[in-house]
């Protein structure tokens, strides 16, 4: 199955610019065999359902923030380098 990803072009620039990552680069992080995928119900609503990933890019460990849209396609919303508190996650799991 091949995954379909897609973005806001202007949000990516504005993600590269305060978090030094590219959503090219996040796309990445889902073919981590080891990656680790979670429901986040906090900044989830009854219209968008939030999901959380931490997986190895080919240069880093990224957080990386998406929803799924009806189509099957993956929404990249925000990707920054993982934080010591997801690299424990990631690697204790």
């Amino acid at each position: 199955m091949t995954m379909k990803f897609d973005w806001d072009g202007k949000k990516a620039e504005q993600n590269v610019k305060a978090h030094d990552v590219s959503f090219d680069e996040a796309e990445e992080a889902f073919f981590d065999p080891n990656a680790l995928e979670f429901y986040d119900p906090d900044h989830s609503s009854k219209v968008e359902q939030r999901y959380n990933l931490i997986g190895l890019s080919s240069r880093r460990l990224l957080f990386v923030v998406y929803t799924e849209l009806e189509n099957k396609t993956i929404w990249l919303i925000s990707a920054r380098k993982a934080e010591a508190k997801h690299r424990e996650t990631y690697e204790n799991k």
